[in-house]
């Protein structure tokens, strides 16, 4: 298994020591053949923002591969899914079990509780870019 994750992509701007890199996402059925008489793929841009002191090496419409550590993609994911779901079922098993509230009162505090949650990543957000670095290789 590779320890990089990587995509194609090419580059939008440069700045500084950012270079950033647009990458066009297909869906599963992107390969497919009849995709076009289908209309169900996807296509979706996104732009992802690269730090390196090399950044002006690269010029716009040229074509990069950016990568980032599996490690780091994972981490993202427990970050954002795994986490959420963990205060979802704490807050709700905590307040309707423990504390006796109804259910509804306790859906809509473990809703809140989510929403705390992402605020606080929100609010840690430049401690957690730090620990995911893209890469970023010319083609």
């Amino acid at each position: 298994m590779a320890d990089l994750i990587e995509h194609c992509g090419v580059v939008e701007r440069t700045e500084r020591d950012t270079v950033y890199v647009r990458i066009t996402s297909r869906s599963a059925c992107g390969t497919c053949k009849a995709r076009q008489a289908c209309g169900l793929a996807e296509a979706q841009d996104k732009i992802v923002a690269v730090a390196t002191p090399e950044a002006g090496q690269y010029a716009a419409g040229r074509e990069v591969m950016v990568g980032v550590r599996r490690s780091a993609g994972v981490r993202a994911v427990v970050l954002a899914y795994v986490g959420a779901l963990a205060v979802l079922l704490a807050v709700l098993v905590g307040t309707i079990a423990v504390a006796g509230w109804s259910e509804g009162a306790g859906a809509l505090a473990a809703i809140a509780g989510v929403g705390v949650y992402y605020f606080a990543l929100w609010l840690f957000r430049r401690k957690i870019e730090h620990t995911i670095q893209f890469t970023i290789t010319k083609i």
